[in-house]
């Protein structure tokens, strides 16, 4: 029989004729071009009878199958989070003195902000933080920002604890006979702090900030206590020493990681940081919050008898789309050299998430949902970007998976075990989540530096999620 391959015109793409002896069977489901790549069109024909003759042995026939790709990622707030606690050249955590400062490096995209908060020692619930937004990383061009941001830094009354004279009240960190003691606030609302004893230093007297780009993804912020001696002089005639305690911060594009001004605290940690310096509770909060949050693209698939229809691990990407679905989430490529080889059956790409109007990414949430026929001893191979990637993309080994047992029995259930995560060795890799040359912040596609490596499972010592924290695959016979 002939097969033919028809583009969104209509027009003959590819003519196989003859196709595979015993393979090409009536009732295989159309193709064409659509979109930004192939897509199934119609229902196979149901043949009747899934058994041999006397209805006790394998399976013979065709069986149709339904393949749910299936992004069961969370959507997370930030990218990155974590302590300040040890100052620099200290060998254990504790507060900073005047002359001290405390650093933490991180990783950041465009788009990114980032926020922290570092209490007031000589107060109640007074803490330092830029405003909700946090502070913008990179500017309007796409340049790192660098540079003293001091003047992004405010005090703040967390509003959790009834405000006594800094340097001098019973209730403060350094004199209170324990943690969370003192008479709650009158105002709950989060707000830039009052003046109300008139012995507040200026925040530029008390504390520099700078924000250091170190390359690539990579910042630092240091905290410095530059408080004198003098800085906070109190109603008694004494001075108190100005001190900082450890602190929490968080990278993402979300704003208000830390509070609402104008609104209460959200019990969350932010009132333990304020009053006591501690951030454990905060950051433990924010940690839930925050990982990689990643869009699976639209993919590939394939029936096959061969093996390595899609890539072959260890080896340099064959030039025929691999490239572009891996970096950019294009399968058109790869699907039209899939589909010209003899050892696929059936082929096509899955693009439109289940219930959406037309193609585009699955976000956490959604699935892709397609159907294939096929035969005992035929094999499933698929591939679907990781988004949050440079080249990453979600497939089984090279050999596909196995549709039937060795009985002839269709498979059943989910099959996520046997999806790897890959790299296909294209372009250099970036820290996930972040990297500027990823699809959701480069330019444009095949963009990004060039890497002519191997296609192989993903080790470049950056960290991912495991497969199973991205996508689930399942598989399910629905006619024979």
């Amino acid at each position: 029989m002939e097969r033919t391959l028809m583009d969104a015109g209509g027009d003959t793409a590819f003519n196989r004729p003859g196709g595979i002896p015993g393979r090409d069977r009536p009732g295989r489901s159309a193709v064409r071009a659509f979109a930004s790549g192939l897509v199934l069109l119609g229902a196979p024909a149901l043949l009747a009878g899934c058994d041999d003759d006397n209805g006790t042995g394998p399976m013979t026939e065709e069986t149709t199958f339904e393949v749910r790709v299936e992004n069961v990622s969370q959507a997370y707030d930030y990218t990155s989070t974590g302590i300040f606690n040890t100052p620099v050249g200290a060998e254990s955590p504790g507060p900073l003195p005047p002359g001290g400062s405390y650093e933490f490096t991180f990783d950041a995209g465009p788009g990114s902000r980032v926020s922290f908060a570092t209490m007031f020692v000589q107060s109640n619930d007074l803490f330092y933080a830029p405003r909700g937004d946090g502070i913008t990383l990179f500017d309007e061009m796409g340049m790192a920002v660098s540079g003293d941001i001091t003047d992004q830094i405010y005090l703040w009354d967390a509003g959790t604890e009834l405000n006594q004279e800094p340097g001098l009240g019973t209730d403060q960190a350094p004199r209170q006979a324990g943690a969370d003691t003192g008479p709650a606030d009158t105002d709950s609302n989060v707000r830039m702090a009052e003046n109300t004893f008139g012995n507040l230093p200026v925040v530029e007297d008390a504390i520099q900030v700078t924000l250091s780009h170190l390359g690539g993804t990579e910042f630092k912020i240091r905290i410095a206590n530059v408080a004198a001696d003098e800085t906070l002089m109190t109603s008694d005639g004494g001075f108190a020493p100005v001190l900082l305690a450890p602190g929490a911060w968080t990278v993402g594009t979300e704003g208000d990681a830390l509070f609402t001004e104008g609104q209460p605290d959200r019990g969350l940690g932010l009132e333990a940081l304020a009053e006591d310096g501690a951030v454990a509770g905060l950051n433990d909060e924010l940690e839930v919050r925050t990982g990689l949050t990643s869009p699976i693209a639209p993919g590939v698939f394939a029936v096959h008898a061969g093996s390595s229809i899609l890539f072959l691990s260890g080896s340099v990407d064959r030039g025929e789309g691999l490239e572009a679905l891996a970096e950019d989430g294009d399968p058109s490529g790869l699907s039209a050299a899939v589909a010209a080889r003899a050892d696929v059956t059936e082929s096509g790409v899955f693009n439109t998430p289940e219930g959406a109007s037309g193609p585009g990414p699955a976000f956490p949430g959604d699935a892709y949902v397609f159907s294939v026929t096929a035969m005992p001893g035929d094999r499933l191979s698929l591939a679907t970007m990781l988004v949050q990637s440079n080249d990453l993309f979600f497939a089984p080994a090279e050999d596909g998976i196995a549709l039937f047992d060795a009985g002839g029995i269709p498979q059943s259930g989910d099959i996520t075990g046997t999806i790897l995560l890959w790299d296909a060795g294209t372009e250099v890799n970036e820290v996930p989540g972040v990297g500027p040359n990823q699809a959701p912040r480069q330019g444009g596609a095949d963009t990004g530096a060039d890497e002519n490596g191997d296609v192989r499972q993903v080790n470049d010592g950056h960290i991912y999620p495991t497969v199973d924290q991205i996508v689930r695959v399942t598989i399910s016979p629905i006619s024979s």
